[in-house]
Parts: C-alpha cells; structure tokens; sequence
C-alpha cells in the first residue's frame, strides 16, 4: 500500500512535509536543496500575489467575510502549481547558489570576503560643508564705528 503523504503534493505550511524534508536533508542535501527553494519560491510568489490583490479597490458586491480566506488558499495552491510547471526561475537561481556554496569550505568563503571592507559607526562624525563665498556676505555683520550708550535709560540710540 502506498503512501498517500508521498503523492500529494507537499507545501510549505505541511509540517509534516517539512519534518520528511528535514529528514531528506540529513541523506540527500542537493534533493533537499532543491524542495526548499522551489516551496521559497511557492511563497514568494503567493505573497506578491496577496500583495498585487490588496492593490486592486474591492467591489461591495463580491466582498465578504470568507471571501479574502478562500482567495489566499486559491493563491497557496496557484503558486504551487506555477512552480511545478517552472515557475519565475527563482527556484533555480536559488538551487545554483546553494550547491556553490555548500561546496565552498569555510576558508575559501573567509577568502572571498573584501578584507578592505570597513564597518559603517553607528554616529559618523560630523562635518563641515562648504559655503558658497555670496553666501557667506549674506551672514557677514555690520559694524557699526560709534557706539553711544544712554546711561539714564539704558538704551541704544
């Protein structure tokens, strides 16, 4: 008799999909690797699904409460299907650059980092910006050559 978890078709929101990918993983990482990228790329493209539907304004005569639920499992199942049949090609990009660095060791990925590379400070130290010299007139103060004070009032004149 077979196993009819084997046959379905398994998705990321399976728990029990995922522990048998965990357990692919632990005997075969390039099948695993491939299973994760195409369920990443299910979900990528069901959230910019979901993102593209909440753009579009809703008609009160096709809203109702079951209806936002009914369309998210539409486009769960939809995103899975476009996968199966080659999807955007993210899966693949995806699969490419996790075989290249499963096969990097650790000192050939320490190799490949910039060491000229320099941590961003958190507060960069300010500094002054130039002025332009007709700005700068704008800013200058007058002096004036003869200052008299009133003593009784206190007051300039």
């Amino acid at each position: 008799m077979s196993d009819l978890s084997t046959n379905t078709s398994s998705s990321y929101l399976d728990f029990n999909a995922l522990a048998r990918l965990k357990g692919e993983a632990a005997r075969d990482p390039s099948k695993a690797i491939r299973q994760t990228s195409e369920q990443f790329e299910a979900y990528f493209i069901q959230q910019m699904m979901k993102t593209m539907r909440e753009s579009v304004d809703k008609s009160d005569l096709v809203e109702g409460g079951n209806m936002d639920m009914y369309q998210d499992l539409m486009d769960k199942e939809l995103s899975l299907q476009m996968v199966k049949r080659g999807g955007m090609g993210l899966a693949d990009m995806m699969e490419r650059q996790m075989h290249r660095a499963q096969d990097l060791s650790t000192q050939d990925a320490l190799q490949l980092r910039q060491p000229d590379a320099k941590a961003m400070p958190l507060n960069p130290p300010r500094e002054a910006m130039p002025i332009k010299p007709e700005a700068i007139k704008a800013y200058e103060l007058e002096r004036v050559s003869g200052f008299k004070l009133d003593t009784t009032t206190g007051a300039r004149p």
